[in-house]
């Protein structure tokens, strides 16, 4: 068939894009390379939805920003995932910054952020006493919030599928062109065809629009890197703890996840390779030298896991979004922080495109705005916890203590879509503790072999070739 749309790239973006264009009577595909969706840089992002008021109201970056933070509420009402507001503190640690300060805060005014607040030193330490008594002033915002960024990519996903949209994973495109009015998207398992593309690649935007015969930009990879804590420090700091930002980053940040654990970082480095996902000593030590400045409770021996993430940045350190020389083919990329915050604006923003480029789009009248809402076993009650386990024996069963995650959960994430032991932990958080998948990795493949019917040399950990069991060395013989 001949699709209305081909989304090329499955991280928070194009999923976005794709539930969003799920409300037309269209038909839309989202082509992804990876396993599952938002394996990408969505998986290792930050997490945070920004206050609103950190990008220059007359840069695309800043004035999507704004937008896509007032929709966040309601499409986690609708979809399940993890998010709340707990705003967030920029700080000054010197009186040469009272001018970024300041600075920021007018963006916020001209933009309409509500409750932009100037905190002195007194303030600070009263609403938060771990902050260095050094610090001399804050901005506070209380619109910022945080966020599951890869539960988020699920959600919409899964309710995009639900109204239609065709999921492609593991579908690298090897090939584009473009025949007449339609394009041709090559991949090694099947060739799509679409009236237009959305390139939503990533750090991959530019090589896609080169395979298209339009690339007119270039994405260089900033590397970050971030630490996670134990569960211990939940609480040390209750809001997102700012320095001063600079030219090319907001800086090495203190995070309350949703989930309670406090992250540390990113870092801000270019590298040559879109796949460069290495941690460093030194990437470790310029984090928590930075942090222990603003924070100084905080220590890399409370570490239990770290990752890095990579942005992908253009030369004009703006988003690119708009019509290429070629008709049919839109760029959606450069989506760097805060793209994420600005996803569902750039998904509407990418509706009217679409229109003005000739694209006939009725509104569907059997769109579900809503997907089940995922049980969370460990939140409930004690009481709500042992009328689940009465009623669905596998939630009394738990297969991940750090998190206390029961098998129920685990399976209604298989069901769901996860065929990965990182599709099950960025579902659940099995995996996500103190131990880090030490004592529950087993159970979670033994769950993945019984769902999905399929053998435990199979399962990998993200998909590709990432296994994490080998077959008995006569079997590997055998088939040799």
């Amino acid at each position: 068939m001949v699709y209305d749309v081909l989304i090329i790239g499955g991280g928070v973006i194009g999923c976005t894009i794709a539930r969003e264009l799920s409300r037309y009577a269209i038909t839309t595909a989202l082509i992804e390379k990876e396993g599952e969706v938002g394996f990408g840089t969505s998986k290792a992002n930050s997490g945070i939805i920004h206050g609103g008021h950190h990008g220059p109201p007359e840069t695309l970056k800043g004035q999507l920003e704004w937008e896509g933070n007032q929709q966040w509420d309601t499409l986690c009402e609708e979809l399940g995932f993890g998010f709340k507001r707990i705003g967030e503190l920029t700080v000054a640690m010197a009186e040469d910054q009272l001018a970024t300060l300041e600075k920021l805060q007018d963006y916020g005014t001209r933009k309409g952020v509500p409750g932009l607040e100037l905190w002195d030193g007194d303030r600070i330490q009263a609403e938060e006493p771990h902050i260095s008594e050094e610090a001399i002033a804050a901005l506070y915002a209380p619109t910022t919030g945080v966020i599951n960024p890869y539960e988020a990519c699920f959600g919409l996903a899964e309710n995009a599928v639900l109204n239609g949209v065709a999921l492609k994973c593991d579908r690298p495109v090897t090939g584009i062109r473009q025949e007449g009015e339609t394009w041709i998207v090559e991949t090694p398992q099947e060739t799509l065809q679409g009236r237009f593309i959305l390139n939503a690649a990533g750090l991959y935007a530019d090589k896609i629009a080169e395979m298209a015969g339009v690339g007119s930009f270039r994405i260089r990879p900033r590397k970050g890197e971030e630490y996670l804590l134990d569960k211990r420090l939940q609480g040390f700091v209750k809001r997102v703890i700012f320095p001063c930002p600079t030219a090319v980053s907001k800086g090495i940040l203190v995070i309350p996840t949703y989930d309670g654990t406090l992250m540390v970082g990113p870092t801000a480095e270019y590298v040559d390779s879109k796949e460069d996902l290495t941690t460093t000593a030194a990437g470790g030590q310029n984090v928590f030298s930075h942090v222990t400045q603003v924070v100084p409770g905080i220590s890399p021996r409370d570490c239990i896991a770290e990752f890095a993430g990579l942005r992908a940045v253009t030369d004009s350190e703006d988003f690119i979004i708009g019509p290429s020389a070629k008709r049919g083919f839109i760029n959606v990329a450069g989506i760097q922080s805060p793209g994420l915050t600005a996803a569902p604006a750039i998904a509407t923003l990418l509706v009217e495109i679409l229109r003005d480029e000739g694209l006939s789009l009725t509104h569907s009248d059997d769109f579900i705005p809503t997907i089940p809402k995922p049980i969370h076993f460990a939140s409930l009650s004690t009481e709500e916890q042992m009328e689940l386990a009465a009623k669905d024996p596998s939630y009394g069963r738990i297969v991940c203590r750090c998190e206390f995650i029961s098998e129920g959960e685990i399976r209604d994430s298989i069901r769901r879509g996860a065929s990965t032991l990182d599709g099950i932990k960025f579902r659940t958080r099995a995996g996500m503790g103190r131990c880090q998948g030490g004592f529950c990795t087993g159970r979670c493949m033994e769950l993945i072999q019984e769902e999905l019917g399929i053998p435990l040399t199979a399962i990998t950990k993200r998909g590709g070739d990432s296994w994490v069991a080998r077959p008995r060395h006569e079997e590997v013989s055998q088939s040799c």
